[in-house]
């Protein structure tokens, strides 16, 4: 079964209802610059609402070890999901304590060139916008992956909504898909009847 990641959560209110319709995963962003971003505080109180078999993932960019370690044990964090430039090195010494997520974001056939180069759990595949770390809404072309073989489970982003994201699992099969626009009113405020469209579709497919 296809796993569902519903990223940039900004209150209990919509992280319950996620975790009621039986979402895997629920993200948290902790990069300021994100109009997602969640005080570790404030995260750290959804957590707390939250039932043990939801995942909870830190979003960071680019951020000092030392300061995704302490978030990540002040929130209880189980996954931490990097979508920077950070190095394999970087990401592989968050491993021994938690499931690591490198996400990618791509132009072409040729930004995959790296992907297997980073030993992490989970790579997660984003559209690339000049400008941004990821959150675009924008779909990117899925054929490009077509015969690319993969050493980890893949997580398709990037533009889904309940009305395409049946279309991507069957082109991608993916391990799980990440949505956070496709299922939102505003950036950061869920709407949970597209959230229950979405879980319904990815069931469905």
């Amino acid at each position: 079964m296809t796993r569902i990641k519903i990223c940039g959560i900004t209150n209990k209110a919509d992280a319950v209802a996620a975790a009621d319709l039986g979402v895997d995963m629920l993200g948290f962003i902790f990069y300021p610059k994100s109009p997602r971003y969640v005080d570790p505080a404030t995260a750290e109180d959804i957590v707390n609402a939250l039932p043990d078999d939801v995942v909870k993932v830190g979003v960071f960019v680019d951020e000092k070890e030392k300061r995704v370690v302490q978030i990540a044990q002040d929130v209880q964090l189980d996954t931490l999901q990097f979508h920077g430039a950070e190095t394999p090195e970087y990401c592989a010494s968050f491993k021994e304590g938690y499931r690591v997520i490198k996400a990618f974001r791509l132009r072409d056939k040729s930004d995959l060139v790296a992907v297997n180069g980073y030993d992490v759990d989970y790579y997660l595949l984003d559209t690339y916008e000049i400008g941004s770390c990821g959150g675009t809404g924008k779909v990117f072309d899925w054929k490009m992956l077509k015969d690319f073989e993969f050493l980890k489970p893949v997580i398709l982003s990037g533009g889904l909504n309940s009305s395409n994201v049946g279309k991507a699992i069957a082109e991608v099969a993916p391990y799980g898909v990440d949505v956070a626009s496709g299922v939102e009113k505003s950036p950061g405020k869920k709407d949970i009847e597209l959230m229950r469209k979405f879980v319904a579709e990815v069931r469905k497919a």
